[in-house]
């Protein structure tokens, strides 16, 4: 799940608010009668008597000094946040809430305190409410924030068996509101079991210029992985909406989607294998569409020969709504 970033503007200033905001922060909490303020310099939710979300009510803030303090936490069921703060900071009280209950939101006073509450018996706390006035360690938190919520997908080689060329279909163009550097992509398949890692355009290319924002993924019926282990459609997908990026060595970012293009393409079927299961997709026949090898580098899909190890992802299958179940489901 991903994992909350909260500031607490104990006393306004401009430059923390700011500072939040374009570190990504989820929320904020401010006195009464400053979310007009808060509002005024960008869109993000409010905790305050008169905010989006009301403490006591939307969230909870305990205070541990005692064994019975952390009952009260537990007493929630993890139905709503809770903030906890601690008298004297110290990693205990998390350890013994973590293996109880959901939804805590660790109070810390500076980015390294934040990676430790992150890291507690492995799973970590749910969240991180930041208080400080240094708007470096804002910046700080919130790239360890973003390291957390990073997943780590183990990839695998598939070996090419054919290509096969198709008639003309609906294929899907992804253009990422980020600049992807070279090497990186998107997981996409005919089944959402096994997927190929799609190399974007920030390749020099004699037949066009590169355009390190956009994937020519696939045709509209194919799975594509997004962020928290779902999967869509790529027909699916639209402004604004989140996939996730990977690197040959299994490294991943969300980024937002800007635009999602879909035209009428001549297209061209690739198959492979992964330990004898099998793995397709159905891609437009172009020079300038590739995968991904083992080495990071593309390869064209119109250069594919039987033999050829590219970097694809395996998996169970079984998948409801883009979510992974446990079923029996047989994609062909």
């Amino acid at each position: 799940m991903k994992k909350i970033f909260w500031v607490n503007i104990v006393k306004w200033d401009k430059k923390l608010v700011t500072a939040a905001l374009e570190a990504g922060a989820d929320a904020l909490i401010v006195e009464k009668g400053l979310t007009p303020k808060v509002k005024e310099l960008g869109l993000i939710t409010t905790i305050a008597p008169d905010g989006d979300l009301k403490l006591g009510h939307d969230v909870m803030e305990i205070t541990i000094n005692q064994k019975s303090d952390e009952d009260k936490v537990v007493a929630q069921q993890g139905k709503i946040p809770v903030i906890i703060k601690n008298k004297d900071w110290t990693i205990i009280p998390l350890e013994n809430l973590i293996s109880k209950t959901t939804n805590l939101i660790q109070t810390v006073t500076n980015a390294k305190k934040a990676k430790l509450a992150l890291e507690t018996m492995e799973k970590g706390a749910d969240g991180i409410l930041l208080e400080t006035d240094s708007v470096n360690e804002i910046l700080a938190t919130a790239k360890i924030i973003r390291e957390a919520n990073n997943e780590r997908l183990k990839l695998t080689r598939a070996k090419i068996i054919s290509t096969e060329s198709l008639g003309i279909a609906d294929r899907v163009c992804v253009d990422t509101a980020s600049l992807l550097a070279p090497g990186k992509g998107i997981l996409a398949g005919d089944s959402s079991s096994a997927m190929f890692l799609v190399y974007n355009e920030n390749v020099k290319s004699p037949y066009c210029d590169s355009r390190p924002f956009r994937i020519n993924v696939g045709a509209v019926h194919a799975y594509v992985r997004l962020p928290e282990n779902k999967t869509k459609y790529l027909s699916e997908l639209k402004s604004g909406s989140q996939v996730l990026i990977i690197d040959e060595k299994g490294n991943t970012e969300v980024v937002i989607v800007g635009r999602v293009k879909i035209e009428k393409r001549p297209m061209l079927l690739v198959k492979g294998e992964i330990d004898g299961k099998s793995i397709t997709l159905v891609m437009q026949n172009a020079e300038t569409i590739r995968l991904t090898k083992p080495d990071g580098k593309p390869i064209s899909i119109t250069h594919l020969k039987k033999g050829d190890e590219v970097m694809a992802f395996s998996e169970d299958a079984g998948r409801h709504f883009g979510v992974k179940v446990k079923e029996t489901i047989r994609e062909m």
